[in-house]
């Protein structure tokens, strides 16, 4: 287990990065967005962003808040998501409505999110992001090229194709989303599964 106050400071550092909150609901919705790199999971997260009020927690960009030079490790990643869990259930008690964006690979991954959605009430929506590998493939090239990044992620082809392994089904019912395609029925999909 992490230090207490290490805890503490890390969770206040990704909180005070947090642009401002939107209006708390009653059931707040919690959207856990997984996928390999490169399958379009944060551009998922910001289309879906522009229709509805939400916070994005990007994993990525929350890593380099606490570690400017990532190393990826096992040690480093288990600091960045207590602080993310923790953050996600004060954030899911206060009523906002909230998506992570984050590989989230491994089935013991999500069990904790799950765990905190039905331990606060929040409306848990699960999305798996894929799409096709040459699609995956070109995506990283071009990200690799670019001086100006649209996201945080420092993962490239290698490191897509060494976490596919790692993929494992989701156990509850989720919807699965193809970037490749016109991805406005996902997202019209997802709003209404959020009013329900």
């Amino acid at each position: 287990m992490m230090e207490e106050d290490q805890l503490t400071r890390d969770v206040e550092r990704l909180r005070q990065s947090l642009p401002q909150l939107p209006e708390p609901v009653v059931k707040p919705p919690f959207i856990v967005v997984s996928g390999l790199p490169g399958t379009g999971k944060s551009y998922l997260c910001h289309k879906l962003a522009e229709r509805m009020p939400l916070v994005i927690l990007e994993s990525d960009a929350l890593r380099k808040l606490l570690f400017p030079s990532p190393t990826y490790t096992p040690k480093e990643s288990s600091r960045l998501f207590q602080a993310c869990h923790c953050l996600i259930e004060e954030l899911l008690r206060r009523g906002t409505p909230l998506i992570l964006d984050a590989t989230n690979l491994e089935e013991r991954h999500r069990e904790r999110l799950y765990h905190i959605a039905e331990q606060i009430g929040a409306k848990l929506i699960l999305v798996w992001v894929k799409a096709p590998p040459e699609v995956v493939h070109q995506r990283l090239e071009e990200r690799s090229k670019e001086a100006i990044r649209e996201d945080d992620s420092e993962a490239d082809w290698e490191v897509h194709q060494r976490m596919k392994p790692k993929v494992q089904r989701i156990g509850r019912n989720y919807i699965a989303v193809d970037t490749s395609k016109d991805i406005s029925p996902a997202i019209d999909k997802i709003l209404r599964e959020i009013n329900r």
